[in-house]
């Protein structure tokens, strides 16, 4: 496998997610966190919610179909960034 500077980040845990609904074109922001550590008011969806689910592994502007109750829905994946975890979360060094 070979790694070159213009690899897409791939999506996975603890990374801000820019996203675009397709058919609306709504732009959202999520993080993908653990389960206990999800608030949708924040912007934090669980790892293991739909959305969570059908993003982790894509890259920047993939497609990706989430099965909701309603139906799917189609989001575009537009910029995926490592989001520094807030300093009370961290570990005091020993």
């Amino acid at each position: 496998m070979s790694h070159t500077r213009d690899a897409k980040p791939i999506i996975l845990t603890q990374r801000e997610i820019d996203l675009e609904e397709t058919e609306s074109g709504r732009p959202l922001t999520y993080q993908i966190v653990g389960d206990d550590e999800a608030d949708i008011k924040l912007g934090m969806i669980s790892v293991s919610s739909p959305i969570a689910r059908a993003l982790i592994g894509k890259e920047e502007g993939d497609i990706v179909t989430v099965q909701a109750p309603g139906g799917n829905i189609e989001y575009t994946a537009w910029f995926c960034n490592f989001r520094m975890m807030p300093a009370r979360w961290r570990f005091a060094p020993c």
